[in-house]
């Protein structure tokens, strides 16, 4: 189960910061890691799969945002919450 206060406090840039793209991503990571180990457990759970494939594709749009506004933050928060990166063209 994800503590959702933690995980906003830890990723949020400023106090009132509670939906920014940086928490977005982060918390959506953490249900992916639950929801993988679930269905890890699960098979045969189909919509459980598709939930995974629906946060999934969230959190790529999102780190799309992120890298094509502010490629830094992008590396940095890729990094702290050990994400793969996809093979981009060095700009």
């Amino acid at each position: 189960m994800i503590d959702k206060q933690t995980v906003v406090q830890t990723h949020a840039k400023h106090d009132k910061d509670t939906g920014g793209t940086h928490v977005q991503i982060a918390l959506l990571t953490e249900r992916i890691t639950n929801l993988a180990a679930h269905l890890a457990a699960n098979k045969k759970d189909k919509h459980g799969q598709r939930g995974l494939q629906l946060m999934n594709g969230q959190r790529r749009r999102l780190l799309k945002y992120l890298e094509r506004t502010n490629y830094d933050e992008y590396i940095a928060l890729t990094d702290q919450l050990k994400i793969r990166r996809g093979q981009r063209i060095v700009r």
